[in-house]
């Protein structure tokens, strides 16, 4: 038995009502032009949007666009001003909420508990039986390679142990719903693919996975559809495929040795972003790539070249960025 005394510290997950398990499972989760204003700030102004059961769902924007503050609202702890939200085309019930996994954007796990304790009471307080929750921490803590710290207070864990253990608490009670506000947060890059991996397999599942982020490489990497929203308000929303069609497919990937700086003066070339390794070259509409192929051949050593539909954090920037220049 847990002794939920030693919790007595709030915790954010603790927004969730503790409550009976129900037998629903949660799958389709529809959003209709809602709406909220805090003061004189419109946080989310007219949103609408569905995720699916066995998708990956990317709501995606810079920092303060609202993405936190429509996932409070999805989970019922904020209300909107106007619209609606529903989980299979009803309303969130109390019950249901124990069919929902929640990593919260704000990071706390309660410092002077053992680790697996707090995992324990997560899931517990989630409506699930310790049959059930017990050896799914075990082995998500495996998983991730911490298991031999489950006996640890949580204070001893580093930054990167204790995202981890923050994410196995929002799994780890099975939930048919996932949401996952900025969850790359402070982890090294093997970390970022760990959790990448384990977000696929949820979806496998048929579980529903929505997540926040302003990194669109994640993004790019695994979700099928995103909504894109900058102050609020939505920019683009759909399949990625689709999305990465409409913004044009004159794109050029080009991985090289030399110095590259020369390719931004060519008249039939529309920009350039630069990586640490490579370039991004977005042509004019009727520039023909061979036509780069050639100007480029003799002054880079070219390891790469592909034409490609423009990446994610192109189309972030062209959005968001013109968005930006109309405001000014």
């Amino acid at each position: 038995m847990i002794d939920t005394s030693t919790f007595a510290a709030p915790l954010i997950y603790c927004a969730i009502a503790i409550l009976s398990f129900s037998r629903r499972r949660l799958s389709t989760i529809t959003v209709e032009n809602v709406r909220k204003a805090y003061a004189n700030v419109q946080a989310v102004d007219g949103l609408s949007f569905e995720a699916k059961p066995g998708e990956i769902f990317g709501l995606i924007g810079p920092n303060g666009a609202g993405k936190s503050t429509t996932i409070r609202m999805i989970m019922n702890i904020i209300a909107p001003d106007s619209g609606s939200i529903l989980f299979d085309g009803s309303p969130l019930s109390e019950a249901d909420k124990d069919k929902i996994g929640y990593l919260p954007e704000e990071r706390g796990l309660y410092r002077k508990a053992k680790l697996g304790e707090v995992l324990e009471y997560l899931a517990a307080i989630k409506g699930a039986s310790p049959a059930d929750y017990k050896p799914s921490i075990d082995a998500w803590l495996a998983r991730f390679g911490i298991a031999e710290w489950k006996q640890r207070k949580v204070s001893e864990l580093s930054k990167g142990m204790a995202q981890k253990a923050q994410f196995i608490g929002a799994i780890a009670h099975n939930p048919s719903v996932v949401f996952f506000d900025e969850p790359f947060s402070g982890l090294d890059p093997l970390a970022q693919d760990e959790l990448l991996a384990v977000m696929v397999e949820l979806k496998q599942k048929g579980t529903t996975v929505l997540f926040s982020t302003h990194i669109m490489e994640h993004a790019e990497k695994i979700c099928e559809r995103i909504l894109l929203i900058n102050k609020g308000k939505e920019l683009v929303y759909g399949c990625m495929a689709e999305i990465k069609s409409r913004y044009g497919k004159n794109a050029v990937q080009l991985e090289f040795d030399g110095d590259a700086s020369f390719v931004r003066e060519f008249d039939f070339v529309e920009s350039v972003t630069s990586y640490p390794r490579w370039i991004e070259v977005e042509l004019k509409d009727d520039a023909d790539p061979n036509l780069l192929f050639q100007r480029i051949a003799g002054r880079l050593s070219v390891r790469r070249f592909e034409t490609v539909a423009p990446s994610l954090h192109k189309i972030f920037v062209k959005l968001v960025g013109g968005e930006e220049a109309q405001h000014e």
